[in-house]
């Protein structure tokens, strides 16, 4: 950050004298000198001794969110309008700086007013990319900005390599982008390895691999820690009872698991998760590095833990055969599925077995194998219990409206060296669809007990769409010849319905995309206002402590609540806490899917890339101006640009259809084409198409 920038800075947040402003600053004789600049330019007023901000730094505050040649759009911070900035105002604006901005009261035809920059208030100055070779020297192409290349300062490039991907340090700021001047200080590795380009994605979200050396002191103190019999008193003893795990195959921090039996009224649900919290104690260094991490990052076939792996896959995984502390919550249903009564309880637990999803699955659909039926034959009868009770929830689910999409979740087949040799889409078996269930229905009943109980608490909270993606995804729906089920604010129920209705569809992709992309986001808040997706009053996330900050954060608090502490005395203790955990959880969460959204767009054009000139069939996913989206059954979405597809102007309707005016080839949402892979961008993640013989497949529209 220059020294000007922070001098504005300092003065944003209030008047300032010389003296003050020397003694945050230091450098007394710059410092005077940009003062004088500033008030000969009228952006600072001196008054008594003291410097203001005059209105030139008194606009519209705003984040820049997107900069292309010429032009960029930044997010006003309050309202979260967006505006339009002419590059002729931008003075040299990076993605992610803060900007004052003089905002016009009209409105452009694009629908976004437009702003000018009256000052940078605060700079972001680091930034990852590729180093390639531009008017015949190195210069780096930023990531979030690939059309404005910035020039390195002399001897700026270090030991760096053309063709890397590397973060670099913006060192000088000019007014215009060809003034800017940057360092590299990271290198990552070639940018042709979704690996590297992997590694500076979770670089550029603050996604630390490494844990500092005081976190990995306290959990090496744990790396052999056992359960004593210390821990065990005071807590109910189910070791003696059927519980065990059911997770992917090569799932290693198991925070997770269930037990199930018939009663006299229905059923007892047994949710028991890692009791996290008991080894990760208030402001250690391992609990305040998993509350900045916020979450684990998966992507590919790697993990970057919350907590170190001495706990996550050590004495916090329920791991088969071993005891272990847990968090029980334990639920009375009746013959329908719906919770009666549910409490929860410190426990001692001895896990089974580890259940796989895959072997479960053909057990359900009575294909397992010989191995297989024999390893599950002690917990047969219980899966049968847990399969009953699973289908009552589902039925329940249905009921109540609770959305169901159709998962578009990749699955990466990597070699020896890392490099993804395959892609293909996720399946959800009826194991993890029950899985889910039990998980989604301890998380209300603890939302409920909390709610009941008043508890200072952190709540997983989803709200009603906004009424212009609502107004959007009508169009679309009329578009595709479906009939609206709903007025101007839809309920879940009615979107569930939509959802019901166009499965097993060629619509079904089509649809199921846009009403997600219509949902708003979920988020961590000290609020129960519910949650909208799920179609439910009460809700948090109380079942993965391993991997996710807020479940470990309500442990803690819960913890302090069954030993049996007063509600004024919770109130004291974790008040302000849970007002930090909501915020910081949900800016880490968005962080992290930001990064596995991205690190997922790499592996797949990693994996395409040997395919470049071979056919596929894919379904159009969506239409802008400039092309058709296609996306192929592997999951893999690429660009079908409009110059691929005539070579006259076509007319955009509605965002639903492209049309050749000369021709009268209409292409839709929906439409199944016969496409021709041209080319896969590693680094940008970007996929290109043509058509292999300008066709339509399938009309989505003609059933």
């Amino acid at each position: 950050m220059s020294l000007k920038t922070k001098v504005i800075q300092q003065l944003s947040e209030g008047e300032k004298s010389l003296k003050m402003l020397k003694n945050h600053l230091g450098n007394p004789k710059k410092v005077a000198h940009i003062l004088d600049d500033l008030e000969k330019k009228k952006k600072v007023l001196k008054k008594d001794g003291k410097y203001y901000l005059t209105d030139l730094y008194h606009g519209v505050q705003a984040i820049v969110v997107k900069l292309g040649r010429g032009f960029a759009f930044a997010k006003a911070l309050e309202t979260q309008e967006e505006f339009f900035i002419p590059g002729r105002f931008l003075q040299g604006a990076m993605p992610g700086d803060t900007l004052s901005l003089h905002v016009s009261k009209n409105t452009r035809s694009g629908g976004s007013r437009e702003g000018k920059v009256l000052a940078v208030i605060k700079e972001r100055r680091e930034f990852t990319g590729i180093l390639r070779e531009e008017y015949g020297r190195i210069v780096f192409i930023p990531d979030d900005c690939p059309q404005v290349p910035i020039f390195l300062k002399k001897n700026g490039l270090g030991e760096a390599l053309c063709g890397e991907k590397v973060a670099v340090e913006l060192v000088e700021r000019g007014s215009a982008y060809e003034d800017h001047r940057a360092v590299v200080t990271v290198r990552f590795g070639c940018a042709q390895s979704a690996a590297h380009c992997a590694r500076a994605l979770l670089y550029a979200q603050g996604i630390e691999p490494r844990f500092p050396q005081p976190v990995k002191e306290e959990a090496k103190a744990l790396q052999s820690a056992q359960v004593t019999e210390k821990e065990i008193q005071g807590r109910l003893d189910l070791r003696d009872s059927v519980i065990f795990t059911i997770d992917g195959f090569d799932t290693k921090d198991i925070d997770d698991a269930v037990s199930a039996q018939r009663t006299p009224y229905g059923y007892r649900l047994g949710v028991h998760i890692a009791d996290v919290s008991h080894y990760v104690k208030p402001h250690s260094a391992l609990d305040e590095e998993a509350m900045k991490r916020g979450t684990s990052v998966y992507y590919a076939d790697s993990v970057i833990p919350m907590l170190p792996k001495q706990l996550s896959n050590g004495i916090c995984s329920l791991n088969p055969q071993e005891d272990r502390l847990a968090f029980s919550c334990l639920m009375d249903l009746d013959h329908a599925g719906r919770v009666t009564n549910a409490v929860l309880k410190k426990t001692v637990i001895r896990s089974r077995l580890k259940g796989v999803y895959e072997e479960i699955n053909r057990l359900f659909d009575k294909t397992a194998r010989p191995e297989e039926k024999e390893k599950y034959r002690e917990v047969e009868s219980d899966l049968e219990v847990l399969y009953e009770i699973y289908e009552k929830l589902a039925a329940l689910h249905t009921a109540r409206g609770a959305m169901d999409f159709e998962s578009e979740e990749a699955k990466f087949v990597l070699d020896e060296k890392g490099v993804c040799t395959g892609v293909k889409k996720r399946v959800r078996g009826v194991a993890e669809r029950m899985i889910e269930e039990f998980m989604v229905l301890a998380n209300e009943s603890v939302a409920v007990i909390a709610r009941r109980a008043q508890l200072p608490f952190v709540y997983r909270t989803h709200s009603a769409p906004q009424s212009k993606r609502v107004d959007a995804l009508s169009d679309l729906l009329i578009s595709c010849g479906l009939e609206v089920p709903f007025q101007e604010e839809p309920s879940a129920w009615e979107l569930a319905q939509l959802l019901e209705q166009t499965r097993h569809t060629s619509l079904e992709r089509v649809v199921h995309t846009n009403v997600l992309r219509t949902m708003a986001k979920a988020k961590y808040e000290p609020n129960p206002t519910g949650h909208y997706g799920l179609s439910l009053a009460d809700y948090t996330h109380f079942t993965s402590p391993i991997r996710r900050y807020p479940d470990l954060a309500i442990h803690r608090i819960l913890s302090a609540y069954v030993k049996g502490a007063s509600l004024e005395s919770l109130q004291r203790k974790f008040s302000a806490f849970v007002q930090e955990a909501s915020i910081q959880s949900s800016e880490r969460e968005q962080a992290a899917m930001n990064a596995e959204r991205d690190i997922s767009d790499c592996y797949k054009a990693e994996a395409m890339k040997p395919h470049v000139g071979e056919c596929f069939e894919g379904v159009v996913s969506g239409v802008t101006h400039y092309g058709l989206y296609v996306q192929l059954e592997n999951t893999v979405e690429g660009l079908l640009r409009s110059d691929a597809l005539s070579e006259h102007a076509l007319t955009l309707t509605e965002g639903i259809s492209l049309s050749d005016p000369l021709t009268g080839q209409v292409w839709r949402l929906g439409d199944t084409l016969r496409v021709q892979l041209a080319a896969a961008d590693i680094p940008s993640g970007n996929i290109d198409f043509v058509l292999t013989q300008n066709d339509v497949v399938d009309d989505a529209l003609s059933e």
